[in-house]
């Protein structure tokens, strides 16, 4: 068995990197596999129980860093192996918010925040990082935690925005604070916490806190499950009926993306949107209309309540009669200005009425 093991523990120190990569995509795609609804009991303690186990880790590696922890002898061939627990912990839990984020987001929103956590990761693996003082890992914690946090407290409170935003910001740097005050008990050196622990951390906070006033910040919990551009939208049984132009065959359409306007066509805009239960908002509709000479340009912004509670999610629409041929775009935006998700579609006028035009109806 020892020799078992020692022939496993040089395998590892002869691959650690390609392991280490290994086993943060093994952490990435399980929770692809797992995810569960933003507001699930389950998934949350299990957020709660990977971040307590990173943290740890995470705690004593910086303590013994610092020759401030010595391991006990008889977990010293299991602490060996702490970085590969580290690289699968922080895969699972930067896939589940990544994947999270892109749901509440358009892809033009969220592939910043993608990035971000890519680049931190390449990084990582850098060996001048790795031997220098700047602890990647520790930035990567503190993104966690501060996405656990932007995930909770608006489903706590049941809205979006700028009050939930800040106090996910200040229960961050409460935590961060916390276990600097704790490491500060047992390292003397300062300025070895500065850099290895506050400045990551400052500078994670610092970017959320940009990120969210340039509106980069996906409003997790809302999620656009479906939306569309319709002929006719009509309500029966609790049910919304919606009528379209289009068979089907052009499937990377929603509806009539391609509007073929007859006259006195109204636009209808049909939305399905998660969002947990107990929770209570509002949402914009927001209109644009490309002009040719000026680009895109405002000329609606319809506000529509949501609730939760409803596993396939809020239902709602709205209708546009005045309009002008050309390119259109619809964003679903929060009230503070964060986009949830987009459309577009191109209006075509015609002045004649087609009485056979047929019209194909879907059931939400």
């Amino acid at each position: 068995m020892e020799k078992i093991k020692s022939q496993l523990l040089k395998f590892y120190e002869a691959n650690e990197t390609k392991l280490d990569i290994l086993f943060f995509l093994g952490g990435f795609f399980f929770d692809v596999l797992t995810l569960s609804d933003v507001d699930d009991i389950l998934g949350v303690t299990q957020q709660v129980a990977y971040l307590l186990i990173l943290g740890a880790i995470l705690y004593f590696d910086f303590l013994g860093r610092h020759e401030a922890f010595q391991i006990p002898k008889r977990l010293e061939k299991i602490w060996e192996y702490r970085q590969l627990a580290l690289h699968f912990l922080l895969g699972s839990l930067l896939s589940l918010y990544s994947l999270f984020f892109l749901k509440s987001a358009s892809l033009w929103s969220s592939i910043v925040f993608i990035a971000l956590l890519m680049g931190l990761m390449v990084a990582n693996e850098f060996k001048r990082v790795r031997e220098s003082e700047i602890n990647i890992k520790i930035g990567l914690y503190v993104i966690c935690v501060f996405s656990f946090f932007s995930i909770l407290v608006p489903v706590l409170l049941g809205f979006v925005g700028i009050v939930p935003f800040l106090l996910s910001i200040l229960l961050t740097g409460f935590t961060l604070y916390g276990v600097y005050g704790l490491l500060k008990r047992k390292i003397l050196d300062n300025k070895a916490l500065l850099r290895g622990l506050a400045a990551p951390g400052a500078i994670v906070l610092v970017l959320f806190f940009a990120f969210y006033f340039i509106g980069w910040i996906p409003p997790v919990p809302l999620s656009i499950q479906n939306m569309g551009i319709y002929h006719m939208i009509e309500k029966a049984d609790g049910n919304y009926i919606v009528s379209s132009e289009n068979s089907g065959w052009m499937f990377w359409h929603t509806g009539d993306q391609e509007f073929l306007a007859e006259p006195d066509d109204k636009i209808y805009f049909f939305a399905q949107i998660f969002s947990p239960a107990r929770f209570s908002d509002s949402v914009i509709l927001h209109w644009y209309f490309k002009d040719p000479k000026m680009g895109w340009q405002t000329t609606d912004r319809i506000p529509m309540n949501i609730s939760g509670g409803r596993k396939n999610g809020y239902r709602g629409f709205a209708s546009k009669q005045n309009y002008s041929e050309g390119k259109w775009r619809i964003s679903v935006e929060t009230t503070d200005g964060r986009e949830i998700g987009r459309i577009y579609f191109t209006v075509t006028k015609t002045p004649e009425i087609n009485p056979e035009r047929t019209f194909y109806k879907t059931i939400y």
